[in-house]
């Protein structure tokens, strides 16, 4: 997989331009959901370098992440008249990204496409490291391939449209980073004030997080190894956004992943010795900004079953990412089920 080149520009207009043009597309498209077509195309659709470009337009959603929607794409490029040589720029949050990178990854075989992130999410996560898929059979990205884009564009001033909820749900795996690098950058976000968020500031601190994952893709491109550790918080935070959608009362991603740390983070002190100050800290955090995901001890066996599709399992075991304490990591490590329910258990009583 090639190394992606990661620019936050100074003027998005030039920096577009020189990205397409670095690919020679004989044909541009642009993809949004409903969403980033009202609020961030308009930023953008006077360049000069989009003047040709075709638009096709998706639902906004979790819940439009699937085959029908792909297919929708597909068909869209197909009828436009798109070739192995068009290229594909994914404009929007992680659901976009996700989904268009794996429409261009697939169309005839492959074209090229290029990410603009819009949501806090999708800046320092989905859109970054190659990764592309679909939800399919009520599972979170069961569908996809590793396919790098040829650029992705990070204008934090795409981070004014958000509502306090997309910003929280990207924080989430910006706190997630901050866990599996050090504690300075660990504190500097358990410390930040996400209800008056001071914007600036954290567009110094999506460099940073952006950094910590890019360094991590570097070294395992294809997840075999130290690339796990960006999946902690995510084999429960999966479980618990697969439930929401399954019962029809669907959760931001980031929200999901922000429930299933504290999950995890008990896992890492009872398994790992992590420090129960600092799982302390961490869950008040997640309690003051991300509230809770009801439910009862009737949905663990549902939950658990969740948790067995997993990408990251091995011969039906379930594997997790913990950590000894922030920096500390530990890939590949087992729970029984027992163990899990206690995590379960853990949650209702300090979030539910």
């Amino acid at each position: 997989m090639n190394k992606q080149s990661v620019i936050f520009p100074e003027a998005l207009e030039t920096s577009l331009q020189q990205a397409i043009e670095s690919c020679y597309p004989d044909k541009l498209f642009i993809l949004t959901d409903q969403t980033t077509r009202h609020l961030c195309w308009p930023a953008i659709q006077s360049f000069a370098c989009l003047k040709t470009a075709g638009h096709i337009t998706i639902g906004a959603g979790d819940e439009y992440k699937t085959l029908d929607t792909l297919a929708h794409v597909w068909q869209e490029l197909g009828r436009a008249g798109a070739t192995r040589h068009s290229m594909l720029i994914n404009l929007g949050g992680g659901m976009v990204t996700d989904l268009g990178g794996f429409a261009a990854s697939t169309f005839k075989r492959g074209i090229a496409f290029l990410n603009v992130p819009t949501t806090l999410l999708a800046m320092v996560d989905a859109s970054v490291g190659g990764k592309t898929g679909i939800n399919f059979n009520g599972l979170k990205n069961e569908i996809g391939v590793f396919n790098t884009a040829s650029s992705v564009l990070i204008d934090t001033h795409f981070l004014q449209t958000l509502d306090s909820q997309n910003l929280c749900s990207g924080y989430a795996e910006m706190l997630k980073h901050g866990l599996i690098s050090n504690e300075r950058h660990w504190a500097e976000l358990i410390n930040f004030d996400l209800r008056q968020a001071d914007l600036p500031r954290l567009q110094q601190m999506v460099a940073t997080s952006v950094a910590v994952k890019e360094r991590i893709v570097e070294n395992d491109p294809l997840e075999q190894g130290l690339r796990k550790a960006l999946n902690l918080g995510h084999t429960v935070g999966h479980a618990i956004e697969s439930l929401a959608l399954a019962e029809q009362r669907p959760v931001l991603h980031g929200y999901a992943v922000a429930w299933g740390l504290i999950c995890e983070l008990y896992l890492s002190h009872t398994k790992a010795g992590f420090p129960i100050d600092r799982l302390r800290r961490t869950q008040q955090f997640i309690r003051d900004n991300y509230g809770t995901f009801l439910f009862d001890c009737k949905q663990y066996d549902r939950l658990y079953e969740f948790m067995t599709h997993d990408k990251k399992n091995t011969a039906g075991t379930i594997n997790f990412t913990l950590l000894g304490n922030i920096g500390d990591i530990r890939i590949n490590q087992h729970a029984t089920r027992e163990e899990i329910f206690e995590a379960l258990d853990f949650f209702r009583e300090t979030i539910g």
